[in-house]
């Protein structure tokens, strides 16, 4: 009997692509925050790694078993070759992962404390910046169910998100680019943020991290979820609005933890779970990302 193409092969994984920031990490770890004036010494070597909050949740999609695309920028330089490798290892797919000629990659530089908090200042080249027109073109291409895009881009990529993705849901990160406007949030599936996100966009602190998602919806989004840290994970749906918790453990490196509960989460909607399961898969991956460095 003829086999028609692709009979009896194992259905693909879902598909996530993330639309938004690559760059490199250097992390220093301090034995407390640098005193003005005075020279502070590292507590261990410097690392070097792959960062970028879209590229991170990239790979933690990934590492979450479903197929995952990043729509970046990064500088030709030996950097930006250095994270196409580690996406390329990690099997990102990269096709709309450009290196723009005469920019520079960014870098970030993270400081952190003993009791795993971190500081960052991201350094970026406005060359390596994503464009509508590069957005349009991945998007259009990849046909991807899952669609996770920084809010903080140029408003013409963020706006070409919009227009042109065919995701089943979309989902939103960080707080808006200021020329984007009050109604930035109403196209979103889900719009994600922790605490402090959440309080600049809702104009206070919540000290319930369940109120501030509930307000955030009410923005706009169909649902709405809010990173609370060692608290776990707010989500306010139309239906319901709950936090979901965490186990207290002893966290070694918090930066990167919410680019993992948002790749995890989007892997778990990819897999067409419920918001409340995907909330509760992102804090467990967070959590066991804090105990392990991060890295």
């Amino acid at each position: 009997m003829d086999q028609r193409p692709g009979q009896g092969r194992p259905p693909q994984p879902p598909q996530v692509a993330f639309v938004g920031r690559a760059n490199i990490d250097i992390t220093v770890r301090v034995p407390q925050r640098p005193v003005a004036g005075r020279t502070m010494f590292a507590s261990a070597p410097a690392t070097t790694t792959p960062g970028g909050k879209s590229l991170n949740q990239a790979l933690a999609a990934r590492m979450a078993g479903v197929r995952s695309s990043l729509v970046s920028a990064a500088g030709d330089d030996p950097w930006g070759t250095f994270l196409t490798r580690a996406l390329d290892d990690a099997a990102v797919d990269v096709s709309f992962f450009h290196l723009v000629p005469s920019a520079s990659t960014g870098v970030a530089i993270i400081e952190v404390t003993p009791d795993g908090e971190n500081y960052i200042v991201l350094a970026r080249h406005p060359k390596a910046e994503l464009t509508g027109e590069h957005v349009r073109d991945g998007l259009q291409q990849l046909q991807a169910p899952i669609v996770v895009t920084q809010l903080d881009l140029q408003p013409d990529a963020v706006n070409a998100v919009f227009r042109h993705h065919h995701a089943r849901r979309l989902i939103g990160n960080l707080v808006p680019h200021p020329r984007l406007g009050p109604t930035a949030l109403t196209p979103l599936d889900v719009f994600v943020s922790n605490e402090a996100e959440a309080a600049v966009i809702l104009g206070r602190h919540h000290a319930d991290p369940s109120v501030a998602a509930e307000g955030l919806r009410k923005l706009g989004p169909r649902a709405a979820v809010v990173t609370a840290g060692a608290h776990g994970a707010a989500y306010s749906s139309p239906d319901h609005t709950a936090l979901i918790p965490t186990q207290h453990v002893n966290a070694l490196d918090t930066s990167g933890a919410g680019d993992a509960f948002l790749g995890t989460l989007a892997a778990q909607l990819a897999r067409q779970a419920p918001l409340p399961h995907a909330v509760a898969e992102g804090v467990a991956a967070a959590t066991t990302f804090v105990q392990i460095g991060g890295r």
